[in-house]
């Protein structure tokens, strides 16, 4: 990767990779990801602790390993970097849940067969953002003029989460999906948890392959604001790729823990929205001040429990009045 600035080494890039391919096989096959099970909160709290934990982990391990070799410095401007990416994916991942939500309610999936489609939409996001992580870092490398760019998208993106943040979306209207269903010969019921199916020596796809299809599309989409997002904080290709990874494993977990209690947090995607203003912000104005990443993290935290705290209480209000009446 001529051109582009990191901190990784060949056997840091691969270690990672490795770790990465492990926590999917391990899931996969020891874990009984690739079977029909419905995930309980216990369960999805549980995992979301062990994600959040090992992120954490691999953070003090780097700015550990930096600190030896490379200078307490650079530690710790790494280390900041890492959590400051990885804060803001966390946040932006919980617009994936709402969507998430709206696919699966449409489609009335059973929710013992949601853990598979998500854990293979996992193993598809991990794919599509690596190669988006790696051409975003080649362009900035190769025009750095492209960061204004993006700058002024996710400005753009924060102002329109702003306006249609209470506008609800009508997946039947969606007109991808009506292509897909135009161009792809669907069956009217599910068969288990298989994407195929075969009706009068036919093949068929199941509309749980339409579900697939429309949860990997949606984080194409969201990559589109949160990878921009990230290289905001850092321009290191190996600090994004890992935070973005870290993040998108938890996902899953993080998907059955607010499941059934997303509604009170309807606030926050107005939070999210000024989260992309203030870093699209941020890249607009770096030829003339630099926001240090520390200060970049305090602001995030802040907006991010500001809207979390105010959409609790102001949801706590509205069940209160719903039981007495």
């Amino acid at each position: 990767m001529n051109g582009i600035e990191t901190i990784a080494s060949g056997p840091m890039w691969a270690g990672f990779v490795g770790f990465v391919l492990l926590m999917l096989a391990l899931d996969l096959f020891v874990f009984g990801g690739n079977k029909a099970h419905k995930v309980g909160v216990k369960e999805a709290g549980l995992w979301s602790l062990a994600w959040v934990s090992m992120a954490l982990l691999f953070n003090g391990g780097l700015w550990w390993y930096l600190k030896t070799t490379a200078g307490a410095d650079v530690a710790d401007q790494k280390a900041l970097e890492f959590l400051s990416g990885y804060l803001i994916e966390k946040a932006l991942s919980v617009d994936n849940i709402f969507v998430f939500l709206m696919i699966f309610s449409y489609f009335a999936v059973p929710a013992e067969m949601q853990r598979r489609v998500l854990l293979y939409g996992v193993i598809g996001a991990i794919v599509m953002r690596a190669v988006m992580i790696l051409l975003g870092a080649w362009m900035i490398a190769q025009f750095s003029w492209i960061l204004y760019v993006f700058g002024a998208f996710l400005v753009f993106t924060g102002i329109k989460m702003l306006i249609f943040a209470d506008k609800e979306s009508d997946l039947g209207d969606n007109p991808l999906l009506r292509w897909l269903r135009g161009h792809m010969k669907i069956s009217d019921n599910y068969d288990g948890e298989n994407f195929t199916t075969r009706i009068n020596g036919v093949r068929y796809f199941t509309p749980l392959m339409l579900v697939l299809l429309l949860i990997e599309i949606s984080d194409v989409i969201f990559a589109v604001d949160s990878i921009p997002a990230i290289f905001a904080i850092t321009k290191d290709p190996f600090i994004v790729f890992t935070s973005n990874m870290f993040a998108i494993m938890g996902l899953r977990a993080l998907y059955f823990l607010l499941a059934d209690s997303a509604e009170r947090f309807h606030l926050l995607k107005y939070g999210l929205a000024l989260v992309l203003l203030f870093v699209g912000g941020k890249m607009l104005a770096s030829y003339w001040f630099h926001v240090p990443v520390l200060v970049s993290l305090s602001i995030v935290g802040a907006i991010l429990v500001i809207s979390i705290i105010a959409s609790l209480v102001l949801t706590k209000g509205k069940d209160k009045e719903t039981t007495a009446v």
